[in-house]
């Protein structure tokens, strides 16, 4: 790709603030990354983009980072480019605006592999589990994302041990695509057991993808926030295991906090890497899922263009029966809680607040001041824009 000055100015951003820098984001935003770039090196930011990169701001290695990422055979994917993938990422966007932390949207993202970002998250699903997986649990893992990808949905996964390296492998045995999101840099071998797995999934058409520039070590709160990419640039999230307290449910909390679907697959009552499978379901934060139709059929209602797609004549065709109640809840003229939406709707507030923001995404509600109101359909105004 060229080293434009855009390029290389949130090539700088990327490494002088450790992601999500939502400060830095937000002063990007408002003058664009060149300024911003500048306004960082001279010191001339706002007091809390100045907290974020003080440690770093000094260290200009834009140029040798792109050079470094061309050598591996990887891109830096800029907003300015065709194919970052805007969509997808709005819901980090709107969570930031509601308040949801680490609702940042990326300043930018290395990319490893020959397919267009965009066009491998356009219909996806994410398949996160525990490390420490069961047969039972890779098994299940496998199967999905090789059903899956028969169907031309793409896969994305974490690239860890266990249930995201079982997903990655599935993927690839039907020779489809998969996505892998790392925490640290692309060209960091980590895990070390997975470097010739990865090296297949870009071999075969998929791509490996990290927010962190050239260098960069893992680190367990670098595999957390990468967890919100994962929830994001997919339409739906599936747990095939997870302990009460793992990476997994953090990538399912984050999920809900997007507004995304999640799915939770049941496991042996006596197992310990399905508590959290189990209290996912029983919270009703998600939806059991027992086989691949069960996914293919929640996530087409999600806008997943598959192949057997019918498009909808109106605009709640295809939504579900918990979304639709929670839709018809909603007022133009006043704006509700989430607490209010449930009692009328007979939906638990849980799952009414993982809905709403969904429902948002659809310009089909929109959040303010005096609480849930109905929407408009953004989709349609920025097609016509």
């Amino acid at each position: 790709m060229p080293m434009t000055e855009e390029r290389l100015a949130r090539a700088y951003l990327l490494r002088v603030a450790e992601p999500p820098a939502a400060a830095l984001a937000s002063f990007v935003k408002e003058i664009g990354p060149i300024a911003a770039a500048n306004a960082v090196k001279e010191g001339r930011c706002p007091p809390r983009v100045a907290d974020e990169t003080a440690a770093r701001r000094s260290i200009d290695r834009a140029e040798a980072d792109l050079e470094a990422g061309e050598r591996l055979g990887a891109r830096l994917v800029i907003p300015e480019d065709d194919e970052w993938p805007a969509w997808p990422l709005h819901c980090l966007e709107i969570a930031g605006q509601r308040g949801v932390e680490n609702g940042v949207v990326p300043l930018a993202l290395w990319v490893h592999g020959d397919a267009r970002l965009d066009e491998a998250v356009e219909a996806a699903v994410s398949i996160v589990g525990a490390r420490a997986s069961s047969r039972y649990g890779e098994t299940v893992a496998g199967e999905f994302a090789y059903h899956l990808s028969r169907r031309e949905l793409s896969v994305v996964s974490g690239a860890a041990y266990g249930i995201d390296g079982a997903a990655h492998r599935g993927a690839l045995a039907a020779d489809g695509l998969t996505v892998a999101l790392k925490g640290c840099a692309l060209d960091f071998e980590y895990p070390k057991g997975h470097v010739a797995l990865l090296k297949r999934v870009v071999e075969q058409g998929g791509l490996v993808v990290s927010e962190y520039p050239p260098g960069t070590q893992p680190a367990r709160h670098r595999f957390l926030i990468r967890n919100r990419l994962i929830a994001a640039l997919s339409e739906g999230t599936v747990v095939v295991e997870a302990g009460r307290r793992s990476g997994a449910r953090n990538t399912a909390s984050t999920a809900i906090s997007l507004g995304k679907i999640v799915m939770a697959v049941p496991g042996p009552i006596d197992s310990a890497t399905s508590e959290g499978c189990h209290d996912l379901i029983r919270n009703s934060t998600a939806l059991l899922v027992g086989s691949v139709d069960d996914v293919v059929e929640i996530v087409g209602k999600l806008g997943t263009h598959t192949a057997e797609r019918v498009r909808p004549k109106r605009r709640t065709d295809g939504l579900g029966q918990d979304a639709l109640r929670v839709h018809e809840a909603l007022e133009r003229s006043r704006g509700k809680s989430a607490e209010q939406i449930a009692m009328e709707s007979g939906v638990p507030v849980l799952r009414v607040r993982a809905v709403l923001p969904a429902l948002e995404l659809d310009g089909l509600a929109r959040s303010g001041e005096g609480g849930w109101q109905e929407g408009r359909d953004v989709r349609k105004s920025q097609a016509s824009a």
